[in-house]
């Protein structure tokens, strides 16, 4: 499954690539993509573990970008 996400409060190119990098990175991703100008986030995962993966990926989005929130 495929999803885009809006991303509130990213503040620059550079973070959004360390958060692509870390993203990617987890365990169940198959592809993430983090677009700084416009400010989507668009994730990969297996239909059946993607609410998982999701609630893994905010709480990554949390940890390295505190003031970074995704609007489901």
């Amino acid at each position: 499954m495929r999803k885009s996400f809006k991303l509130d409060e990213i503040d620059c190119a550079n973070c959004a690539q360390k958060l692509e990098d870390a993203i990617s990175k987890l365990d169940g991703v198959e592809k993430a993509s983090v677009n700084f100008m416009t400010q989507k986030l668009t994730l990969t995962a297996a239909d059946d573990r993607f609410d998982e993966v999701l609630d893994r990926v905010v709480k990554l989005t949390a940890d390295l970008e505190p003031d970074c929130e995704i609007l489901r």
